[in-house]
C-alpha cells in the first residue's frame, strides 16, 4: 500500500522574505559583482518569480544598494566585532590584519572597488558606500579608544590614526585584481607598520601572533603593551 504526503508550503514572514533576498543578493555581489545582481537573477536563486522580488525592491538599484551594505556589514563584523569580550585590543587589533591577508579577504576588497566605482551613477550605492566607510572608522577608532585606555596603545588622535591605518588597506586591497607575488615584503607589510608606529607599538607587535581565529590566544611578549624604555 502506498501513501503521497503532500508537503506543507511555509509561508514566511515579510521580514524573513526581505532578509532572504538581500542575503542571496550579497552572496552574488561578493562572488560575482554587484552587476550581476539584478531582480531576475536574485529571483533563480532562491527559485520563486521575479514579481516576488520587485515586491520587496521595486528596482534593482536598491537591491543592489542593500546587498552591498549587508555584505560589508557582515565583512566588518567578521574582522572586527562590536563586542570584544575574550582578548586585549592588542590581540583583536592582531587578529584584524591577519584575516584581512590572504585570498579570503580578496572577495570583499573587489566588492568594494566594485562598489566605489558603481556609485558614481547610483545614488543609493554611494549612500550605502558612505555609511560602511564611517562604520569601518567607527569601529577601529572604538578599538584604539580601547587600547590607549589600557594602556597598550598610544595616540593623541585615535580617529587619525583608525583612517590613516584603513586607507593603506584599501590602497593595498585595490590591487585585488592583479598579481601581487613580486609585491615586496615591506610593502605587504604596509598596513602593519603604518598601525605599528600610529600606536606606538614596537615593530613585529601585531605579528606575533599565529593564531588569527582566537583573539584570547596567547600573545607573543610584544603584546602585552609592555615597551622598551
Amino acid at each position: 500500500m502506498s501513501s503521497s504526503v503532500q508537503r506543507k508550503r511555509i509561508r514566511k514572514s515579510p521580514e524573513a522574505r526581505r532578509a532572504e533576498i538581500v542575503e542571496s543578493a550579497a552572496r552574488v555581489a561578493l562572488t560575482e559583482g554587484l552587476e550581476c545582481v539584478t531582480l531576475r537573477r536574485i529571483a533563480e536563486e532562491l527559485d520563486v518569480r521575479p514579481g516576488l522580488i520587485s515586491h520587496y525592491f521595486p528596482s534593482a538599484e536598491e537591491l543592489v544598494a542593500e546587498a552591498f551594505a549587508t555584505a560589508a556589514t557582515g565583512e566588518l563584523d567578521a574582522l572586527l566585532p562590536a563586542d570584544r569580550p575574550d582578548g586585549t585590543p592588542t590581540e583583536y587589533l592582531a587578529r584584524y590584519f591577519a584575516l584581512s591577508e590572504g585570498e579570503a579577504y580578496d572577495d570583499i576588497s573587489r566588492l568594494w572597488i566594485n562598489a566605489r566605482h558603481l556609485s558614481r551613477y547610483r545614488p543609493l550605492l554611494r549612500d550605502r558606500v558612505a555609511e560602511q566607510e564611517l562604520a569601518s572608522d567607527d569601529r577601529l577608532e572604538g578599538l584604539i579608544r580601547d587600547g590607549v585606555a589600557r594602556g597598550e596603545f598610544r595616540t593623541d588622535d585615535p580617529r587619525a590614526a583608525a583612517i590613516q591605518i584603513l586607507v593603506v588597506l584599501d590602497g593595498l586591497g585595490a590591487h585585488a585584481n592583479t598579481d601581487r607575488s613580486n609585491r615586496p615584503e615591506v610593502v605587504t607589510r604596509m598596513a602593519l607598520t603604518t598601525a605599528e608606529r600610529e600606536l606606538d607599538l614596537p615593530s613585529g607587535t601585531l605579528t606575533s601572533r599565529t593564531d588569527a581565529s582566537s583573539p584570547a590566544a596567547t600573545p607573543g611578549p610584544e603584546a602585552t603593551g609592555d615597551r622598551p624604555n
